[in-house]
């Protein structure tokens, strides 16, 4: 099973930033696309962004103008750029490989706290 192992999370401020990296032990990263989520305390996890193997990207509405997904395959790397993040952005974030929109495997994820 691919590993995928995230960091970046932690407690930040209304209005701050923040960068999520998501690593995946693979060496097939390119032929895959890539997806973050979230689920915060009490409600169902939910898509945030994906990217394709192509780089084409794909935002939920809540997010979109506000966070930023991107790939580094060199690095076997995805990325989430965070700006202006709300209280109601405070989640679990997760990452995960796809095959299309299906999810392969998740990573363990990473806390973000955003206060207010």
């Amino acid at each position: 099973q691919v590993q995928l192992v995230e960091s970046g999370g932690g407690l930040v401020q209304a209005g701050g930033s923040l960068r999520l990296s998501c690593l995946a032990k693979t060496i097939s990263f390119s032929f895959y696309a890539m997806g973050w989520y979230r689920q915060a305390p009490g409600k169902q996890r939910e898509l945030v962004a994906t990217i394709t193997s192509g780089s084409s990207t794909n935002y939920a509405d809540s997010v979109k103008g506000r966070f930023t997904i991107s790939r580094d395959n060199a690095k076997n790397t995805v990325y989430l750029q965070m700006n202006s993040l709300k209280s109601e952005d405070t989640a679990v974030y997760y990452c995960a490989r796809q095959d299309g929109s299906r999810i392969i495997n998740w990573g363990q994820g990473t806390q973000v706290t955003v206060s207010s």
